[in-house]
């Protein structure tokens, strides 16, 4: 069991404007920034901000399409544990 690896995830997962921003991402898969920012109430800025976060650990992947970048969920571990949670899909 890696325990630096659990001890971040839980970490990551504590804070609730990343919380908000996974779950959603694991509703809808492909979502834009701007979809993001209006699904979880903040600016595009912030929500950018946290992506990165998300980004730098593996946990999220993107995708540019045209002058757009869509978002989704890429950690299994993160999916299940959301499952776990409660979060369903859309």
């Amino acid at each position: 069991m890696d325990i630096a690896a659990w001890s971040t995830r839980f970490d990551l997962l504590s804070d609730p404007h990343r919380l908000e921003i996974l779950i959603v991402l694991h509703q809808r898969p492909g979502i834009i920034v701007g979809d993001l920012a209006a699904a979880v109430g903040r600016t595009e800025t912030a929500v950018s901000q946290a992506l990165r976060v998300l980004r730098h650990q593996g946990w999220v992947s993107s995708t540019r399409q045209g002058r757009s970048v869509s978002y989704r969920l890429d950690d299994e571990t993160v999916h299940q544990l959301l499952h776990w949670m409660g979060a369903g899909h859309s």
